[in-house]
């Protein structure tokens, strides 16, 4: 059975979505990051898993349900984080961000059946979720994060293997994406955040 991974900030202002400020301020965006991450840990929760791990950079807080391990990320940048949390795994693993809230369990089950990694590409040319059924670091070190080239060579590093992809998602980057993902995820966290939100200056 799976692993889950979430990697994620722990939801403080100014250090978590600073490209939603402006129009919102980084209390607002660190408030809809909480949203954001607890709508992803929740459908984290209800997946079946083997095991369920919080890579955290930060402190857990009351957001944070039952039932996950967390695990402190380590230093450098992207790519040897994500690399490090899957060198903590021994079996097929999964893992995804806290930019997604609009993921469900239904996306979060995989069958490895025939099938060696999933890969999961997001609107703006990175990722949103990537699983390996033998976990491998060197697939991701090295790879250049946050640029619009991010996802191509991320799924060029899966060479050689069978790789099942997954939907295309919208990260929530921007003001339009939150409305976009809220508008995708009406019943969430995320949306119900939003709702309550008055930006700082007109979307």
């Amino acid at each position: 059975m799976t692993t889950l991974l979430v990697i994620a900030k722990e939801p403080r202002p100014g250090r978590v979505k600073t490209r939603l400020t402006p129009p919102f301020t980084p209390e607002q965006a660190a408030v809809l990051a909480e949203a954001a991450l607890a709508d992803t840990l929740d459908a984290v929760a209800r997946t079946p898993a083997r095991r369920r791990v919080l890579v955290l950079d930060g402190a857990p807080g009351p957001w944070l349900p039952p039932g996950f391990e967390v695990v402190p990320q380590c230093a450098g940048g992207l790519d040897e984080r994500l690399a490090e949390a899957f060198a903590g795994c021994d079996g097929p693993a999964l893992l995804v961000g806290m930019d997604t809230p609009q993921v469900t369990p239904e996306l979060l089950t995989v069958d490895w059946a025939d099938c060696d990694a999933y890969f999961g590409p997001a609107e703006d040319g990175g990722f949103w979720a990537l699983g390996l059924a033998e976990p491998d670091p060197a697939r991701l070190r090295g790879v250049p994060m946050s640029t619009p080239h991010t996802g191509a060579v991320q799924r060029a590093r899966l060479g050689g293997l069978r790789v099942r992809d997954l939907p295309l998602l919208r990260d929530v980057d921007t003001a339009y994406d939150a409305d976009l993902v809220a508008e995708a995820a009406p019943g969430g966290h995320f949306a119900a955040a939003l709702a309550c939100l008055s930006p700082a200056v007109e979307r």
